[in-house]
């Protein structure tokens, strides 16, 4: 620990928009009177920690420290925090702060928050760099520090901090809940076999729609869809069309929405969570006829996220994933390129974390 309790850490950094991930020593600031210092146990590798490291988006900001799938146990609690103690299994996701004073804020959308501060490569409330889970401590104000289930695994559960969310929120929010409905997964991967996870305790059909044969054993076996269907089959797929009553369409790479449009029933819904790196076109028919509606959802606000984590723990829902030693980052983020993971990579932190 430093000076006036800030404290030295270690991380992974990106130094530049090649990606590499390598030892970076920082310093997080000493914990506040509102903050919760933890101890980093597993931090899952979400796609967009891919593309933030590459600078994908435009938007990166070096050197990067990334990883907003964050598990941990408190290490230290501040003076005015009375609802978490050490010891205590704890996670931080997406965000680290918001206004607390705006109409999202109040509604409990802080995602939508214009002052919204992402767990990395964002700017804290003092001007200095935020640096996310691939690190050993992290410090954040409670109102952003949610509590783990005890009875799901951390590693496991650790995606559930942005994966989980992601389609989670979209699903509560559209009606995607209603047992018996038939509902429709684009791209069965990290957010993909989420959904299908919370489609199957909702009570829903579920179909999956892939371009790869390989994952249909697996989507049916283990996941326990009720239909998959190839989406280059395009006889399945006509065959398929007005049977849908929701979709959720993770996919991040480009590519037409109007088959998929086709598959929905009058007033049926597609929710877009993937964000692919150029813009996606669709023809007006494919909505106007059929009443369709096309959506988009970002993580969601810190009170559905802790509704989301209890409702997981309630029903036993974890992500399949495989975890790794922090020295194979790298070779991880090539893997995650060619969508080589069944369905998270989550980072040791605890036992792999070191400087070489």
């Amino acid at each position: 620990m430093g000076e006036s309790g800030v404290v030295e850490t270690l991380g992974w950094a990106a130094q530049d928009k090649s990606g590499h991930l390598a030892p970076f020593k920082f310093t997080r600031r000493a914990t506040g009177p509102h903050d919760v210092k933890m101890k980093v146990t597993y931090c899952g590798i979400c796609h967009s920690d891919l593309h933030q490291i590459r600078n994908d988006w435009r938007g990166s900001v070096f050197p990067m420290v990334p990883g907003h799938e964050v598990v941990g146990v408190v290490k230290e609690v501040g003076s005015e925090v009375d609802d978490f103690k050490v010891g205590q299994l704890i996670g931080v996701g997406c965000m680290v702060h918001s206004c607390h004073s705006c109409e999202s804020c109040d509604n409990g959308l802080e995602q939508f928050c214009p002052k919204v501060v992402w767990t990395y490569n964002s700017v804290d409330t003092d001007g200095t760099p935020t640096y996310g889970g691939y690190s050993g401590e992290l410090v954040c104000n409670r109102k952003f520090v949610l509590r783990m289930p005890e009875n799901l695994p951390p590693d496991a559960a650790a995606p559930l901090l942005c994966a989980g969310i992601t389609v989670y929120s979209p699903m509560k929010h559209f009606g995607m809940t209603e047992k018996g409905k038939s509902f429709g997964l684009v791209g069965l991967g990290g957010l993909g076999h989420m959904a299908v996870k919370f489609a199957k305790a909702f009570g829903l059909k579920v179909t999956i729609f892939s371009t790869s044969p390989a994952k249909e054993k697996e989507a049916r076996g283990i996941l326990g869809a009720d239909e998959f269907i190839l989406s280059t089959d395009k006889e399945k797929m006509k065959a398929a069309e007005k049977t849908i009553d929701y979709i959720i369409d993770t996919v991040s790479a480009v590519h037409t929405l109007d088959d998929y449009l086709a598959l929905l029933k009058t007033n049926g819904k597609i929710i877009l969570v993937g964000v692919p790196e150029s813009p996606l076109q669709l023809s007006p028919t494919s909505v106007i006829f059929g009443r369709r509606f096309v959506g988009g959802s970002l993580i969601g606000g810190v009170a559905e996220t802790q509704e989301m984590l209890d409702f997981c723990g309630k029903n036993n829902i974890t992500c399949m994933i495989e975890k790794i030693p922090m020295s194979y980052v790298n070779t991880a983020m090539e893997r995650l390129q060619k969508n080589d993971v069944k369905y998270r990579f989550v980072i040791d932190i605890e036992n792999t974390l070191t400087s070489e």
